[in-house]
């Protein structure tokens, strides 16, 4: 395997001077190979998973337009359409794409998730290897994107096609800035803002992707001009790797902070264009409704700081995982905040303390940097966070726990074998914890139970639950979910419309009108709104007044079939 302690010659007796190339790295093939079998191994259950009733109705299921395949008009719907709340064609194309091939089988469309997951596995470990020159390392921070639980959202759920596609081409992107800086080229340069842009019509979280290669400059591309002394900044243990770049590359030129980033101003006006386009498609989405009478600034500020407390402890210990965690709104405690604050300075201190290794300052700044555009500050939808965002953030933390534990095993001359011992403890534990995690996504019903019993209350989890129920004919035991959900959250669209729909068809046209107004004030889909405005008005028929009802059923068909 590729343990995090191994050094570039698989030896405990390598000198700091020795240039890589003579153990491991004739094993890279084998390497790349160990990971797609592991990959495979821990998520081809997938296959047999269904559609989850959360997104996948409205990415899949019940969007006519995809599944119409691929044609002309499904190509010109995907490029202008903000459906989901989202400018993002390439997702659109990829699940019409899925459809035509699959139809309805929810085997096809998992098992796309997991080839796309495979690629980018074996895509970050290419870019590490091919930008650090050490092959173990970036072997395991690969092998612990493959296999940690955090990541069993993002290829479990169908709908998260986005983030697989999206990371795809930020890691092409990545790959490909290194081609260019060997060679600076209008059109290498060309491909990587081409890369970007892809990746950003699958996901626009990539859109820290400048962001991401100025710290690439710095370590491991080594392009920043630093004052002083160069070599004080330089970690002993990087040299060989620093040594065998520059011996096949050539020294590259080293440019000051704002060359490097004027450089990037190109690819910053991508990512503007589609910051724009994001915020419009979610306002038109009504996915900020809420944000602007619930969540006042500095309760989103005292989120994001507990938030990047609680993604750093589920990197290292990834418990009570869910597809939801409840936004906490004013139940937020000041010493929860000012305890996370106080984590995060101490980390911070540490790395620019051991500011030779540079390692550690990418990997925090990139999941630090990566986590902004999710971490809630501009707060979308009600969630407070989601581990379907620390798909891309999650690589800095492991390329600075990698990189710092092969520097400690190294300095201590710890054997490769004992190495090679805990690095394969590691992966099994986290292998363990993602395949029980990853049959939770086998069934609605057990998926959503077990999120209520891991982020109680949640009111969003309850509403899911009474779906899953509905679904399969469970009508009392779906409305004792809504009825909780109610409770927890008196305005919850959701709950109040299946609660309403339950009261007319029940002889209750007063509660079912009331529970009926609700959606109406606090919605803003169309599809929701259609369903309460006919709700009313058939309890509007039921108590004899016929002119409210008209208007009403008149009204549902302007909001949409």
């Amino acid at each position: 395997m590729g343990p995090v302690g191994l050094t570039p010659k698989m030896t405990t007796q390598a000198h700091p001077g020795t240039a890589p190339g003579h153990g491991i790295e004739k094993y890279t093939w084998a390497l790349g190979l160990l990971l797609v079998v592991a990959t495979v191994a821990l998520y081809y259950p997938v296959s047999g998973h269904p559609f989850v009733n959360y997104d996948d109705n409205v990415y899949v299921t019940d969007n006519a337009q995809v599944k119409s395949g691929l044609n002309w008009d499904t190509l010109q719907w995907a490029f202008t359409t903000t459906e989901a709340g989202n400018w993002h064609p390439l997702t659109w194309l990829s699940h019409a794409l899925d459809y035509q091939l699959f139809q309805a089988d929810p085997a096809g469309h998992h098992n796309t998730n997991l080839l796309l997951h495979v690629f980018n596995v074996l895509l970050l470990f290419w870019v590490l290897r091919q930008a650090t020159g050490f092959t173990g390392r970036s072997w395991m921070v690969a092998a612990l994107f493959a296999l940690h639980p955090i990541n069993v959202e993002s290829v479990a759920w169908i709908s998260e096609r986005k983030n697989l596609l999206s990371m795809l081409f930020f890691l092409l992107a990545l790959g490909a800035y290194r081609w260019y800086v060997r060679e600076p080229r209008t059109g290498r340069y060309v491909v990587v803002a081409a890369f970007l842009a892809l990746g950003l019509m699958a996901k626009p979280q990539v859109i820290t992707l400048p962001f991401v290669l100025l710290l690439w400059d710095y370590w491991p591309l080594r392009r920043m001009a630093i004052t002083g002394h160069p070599s004080a900044f330089d970690t002993p243990d990087d040299r060989p790797a620093l040594a065998k770049n520059r011996l096949e590359e050539g020294t590259l030129p080293q440019r000051s902070f704002s060359w490097l980033a004027a450089e990037k101003l190109p690819l910053l006006a991508l990512g503007g264009a589609s910051a724009l386009i994001t915020m419009r498609a979610q306002q038109a989405a009504g996915a900020m409704h809420t944000v602007k009478n619930t969540f006042p600034l500095y309760i989103r500020l005292g989120n994001a700081i507990v938030c990047y407390a609680r993604y750093l402890g589920k990197a290292f210990w990834p418990s009570h995982l869910a597809l939801v965690y409840p936004h906490p709104g004013t139940s937020l405690k000041t010493w929860e905040v000012f305890a996370a604050l106080v984590l995060l300075l101490a980390v911070t201190a540490l790395v620019l303390g051991e500011r030779r290794r540079r390692y550690l300052l990418v990997g925090w700044s990139w999941f630090l940097g990566t986590m902004v555009p999710m971490i809630g500050l501009v707060q979308v939808g009600e969630q407070a966070m989601a581990d379907r965002y620390a798909y891309l953030p999650f690589i800095g933390l492991f390329i600075m726990a990698c990189w710092g534990v092969a520097d400690w095993a190294q300095q201590r001359r710890v054997s490769a074998a004992v190495m090679a011992g805990a690095s394969v403890v590691v992966l099994t534990a986290l292998s363990l914890v993602a395949y029980r995690q990853l049959g939770y996504w086998s069934d609605n019903v057990v998926l959503w139970t077990h999120i209520i019993e891991v982020t109680p209350p949640n009111y969003i989890a309850q509403d899911d639950l009474g779906g899953a129920l509905l679904n399969t004919g469970q009508l009392e035991e779906a409305m004792q979910h809504f009825r909780v959900a109610a409770e927890i959250y008196p305005l919850d669209p959701f709950s109040n419309l299946n609660l309403a729909i339950y009261a007319q068809q029940h002889d209750d046209p007063q509660q079912a009108i009331a529970r009926s107004n609700i959606v109406l004030i606090r919605s803003p889909s169309p599809r929701l709104r259609s369903k309460a405005y006919t709700t009313m008005g058939l309890a509007y028929r039921a108590l004899g007044n016929q002119e409210e009802s008209r208007k009403c059923l008149e009204a549902a068909q302007r909001e949409g079939p």
